[in-house]
């Protein structure tokens, strides 16, 4: 009986330490790249503004003010950041300045921007609709609207 039970809690051990453990985040970020169209009407806006930015493979563009120093956020990385978010016109949809969450729980462009950044940086992200809130907008974006973001990242866990 003893060599039975001990053979039980033994195999109990050793498929336990087996399991993953970890905060269930997955750690890919998706891979989406904007239309051409959408590109190109965001290269229209950013040229008509004089705004120069640099584009990112998958279609956003950004604008680095600060890099930053230390840690750069990953996947599964909570993040802290300050932002004020902007449509085309100037109107301005949403600013906070002490945002928590999940880097892969956001956005395309800034899951793919930010990273770009490291604590301390500050960043511009000029993002096209598909990988923003695309045709169905939210409540207070309309659908396909281009987003401005000026983002802080104030810290990376």
């Amino acid at each position: 009986m003893r060599i039975v039970l001990a053979c039980l809690v033994g195999s109990v051990l050793f498929f336990t330490s087996c399991l993953k453990k970890g905060n269930g985040c997955n750690s890919q970020i998706d891979s989406t790249t904007a239309p051409l169209a959408e590109q190109d009407t965001l290269r229209a806006f950013l040229d008509s503004a004089g705004i120069t930015a640099t584009l990112d493979p998958r279609g956003f563009y950004y604008k680095i003010i600060d890099g930053g120093e230390g840690v750069s956020p990953g996947p599964c990385s909570q993040i802290t950041v300050g932002y004020k978010g902007e449509l085309t016109n100037g109107t301005v949809f949403d600013q906070q300045s002490s945002f928590i969450s999940i880097l892969n729980r956001l956005v395309d462009g800034w899951q793919e921007g930010i990273p770009l950044i490291k604590k301390g940086g500050e960043i511009m992200l000029y993002i096209p609709p598909s990988l923003a809130y695309g045709a169905t907008g939210n409540n207070v974006i309309p659908p396909y609207s281009i987003l401005i973001f000026d983002i802080s990242l104030t810290n990376v866990q």
